[in-house]
């Protein structure tokens, strides 16, 4: 069972998920000690595809306080590890208008790597947020309705 760090919220709100994949992150020094604290915060980190790479931006992951000189900038572009069948595969869905790359979460694998779960979305427009919190909160009510016509 995998072990989820991080999940970025936002992305789910402001974007269509399209299709998601799993990568693998390049780290170094304590960076991976503080994912081990959970110290990483995805809300408003993006990827692009850059000279056959996949590279992630903007993505915080607090300095690990015993690691002293060592530490590296928090939000510094790291390298997303994915083969290269599946960057040429991104490459194609990002060239269509309106395509990114977001980081929808952040875990451990069964096998003790970090892994970002990266998925290609389409962002909403205001009126479709508006359109999924109206149906949100009908949902809600017509459970409300159903729960308390079971408890009579």
């Amino acid at each position: 069972m995998s072990k989820v760090i991080a999940t970025n919220r936002k992305a789910r709100r402001d974007y269509v998920v399209l299709e998601t994949m799993e990568a693998g992150i390049e780290l170094k020094g304590g960076e991976v000690k503080s994912l081990r604290d959970a110290r990483i915060n995805l809300e408003d980190s993006f990827a692009r595809i850059e000279d056959g790479q996949v590279i992630l931006y903007n993505a915080h992951i607090s300095p690990y306080q015993e690691a002293s000189y060592l530490n590296v900038e928090p939000t510094r572009p790291r390298k997303l590890l994915l083969h290269a069948k599946q960057i040429e595969r991104l490459a194609g869905q990002l060239a269509q208008k309106g395509f990114t790359l977001i980081p929808l979460k952040a875990y451990f694998s069964e096998s003790g790597f970090a892994k970002i779960d990266l998925a290609v979305c389409k962002g909403k427009k205001l009126y479709d947020r508006r359109e999924d919190l109206k149906r949100r909160e009908t949902d809600l009510e017509m459970r409300r309705a159903i729960k308390g016509r079971k408890q009579r």
